[in-house]
């Protein structure tokens, strides 16, 4: 994928590239609610993406924040990615990892991981949480692979700008850029603040992409598309994205993997294989989180 300004070649009208038009569905978790785009009824995944959560923005008096209990994952690498705020990572590695801004956890589940997220070191005082959080599918051949979790610092994801677009990229490949965020197949993730009156075309590949739109409006070949939705993208022609004000978009994308079952937080191309992930949760066969034992049971099983 490459992209260029339009000021440096002419833009002409164009078919659109929008496919589809996903609108998320809110998701109560308690403290605070998260809008769930990934996976939609007419559209499972996007490349690998088979999960895509957009948390907050939320505000959280003190003594209060995100509280999730530790919980199992089979088959999937997680990418937690904020806007704002701060998440304590905790797993069965043993790894206790903070998040902020611009950083990312890739924490790779493979044959079975547990971990908790909770309160950062803003606990105490007046606290906000606004990001992304998504999974990708591993490829059929690596989906028991040992359980792994590498930090990148913000400092460490390129970032450049054009035609009014800053992109920070944040797994693959883009317009010569590469991030050193490690992925199992080939996979696109880029987050675009967008500024007003921004113009700029992006090449499409022979992959499957979609764009969501965490902040403001944009329009895709002229098409409108508000804040909270997700346009699934067809076509390898260049598409113009342009905005009239401030946006935040993130691109995802990659090659497709197949289908993939879904219970809970288990993903598998096999449902033989999630059966007996949920047995050996129920058997406490996971290993367990250091200094951080609550449990939580399979959904309908409290």
């Amino acid at each position: 994928m490459s992209f260029f300004s339009c000021e440096e070649a002419e833009c002409q009208e164009q078919q659109s590239h929008i496919r589809l038009r996903i609108k998320p569905r809110e998701k109560d978790l308690g403290e605070f609610s998260v809008r769930r785009v990934l996976p939609a009824a007419r559209q499972r995944m996007v490349g690998p993406f088979v999960f895509f959560d957009h948390m907050g923005p939320a505000e959280f008096p003190p003594g209060s924040g995100i509280d999730v209990r530790p919980h199992p994952h089979i088959g999937i690498a997680t990418i937690t990615y904020l806007f704002e705020g701060e998440i304590l990572h905790r797993d069965s590695l043993g790894v206790v990892q903070a998040i902020h801004p611009g950083a990312i956890n890739l924490m790779t589940a493979g044959n079975g991981i547990v971990h908790s997220e909770r309160p950062g070191s803003d606990f105490d005082r007046l606290s906000k949480l606004h990001g992304i959080q998504s999974w990708i599918a591993l490829p059929a051949e690596q989906q028991e692979i040992p359980p792994d979790f590498t930090h990148y610092a913000a400092a460490d994801l390129p970032q450049w700008e054009s035609g009014g677009v800053t992109f920070r990229l944040i797994m693959g490949e883009l317009a010569g850029y590469h991030s050193p965020v490690k992925t199992y197949s080939r996979t696109l993730y880029a987050d675009l603040n967008v500024t007003e009156q921004a113009e700029v075309r992006i090449a499409l590949q022979e992959q499957e992409h979609a764009l969501y739109v965490a902040e403001g409006e944009v329009s895709v070949d002229g098409e409108g598309v508000p804040s909270g939705v997700m346009v699934v993208l067809e076509g390898s022609e260049d598409l113009l994205l342009s905005a009239s004000e401030t946006a935040r978009v993130l691109l995802i994308g990659g090659d497709p993997l197949g289908e993939r079952h879904m219970y809970w937080n288990f993903v598998s191309d096999s449902l033989e294989r999630i059966e007996k992930a949920k047995d050996d949760w129920r058997a406490g066969n996971f290993p367990g989180v250091p200094d951080d034992d609550e449990f939580i049971p399979l959904p309908g099983e409290e």
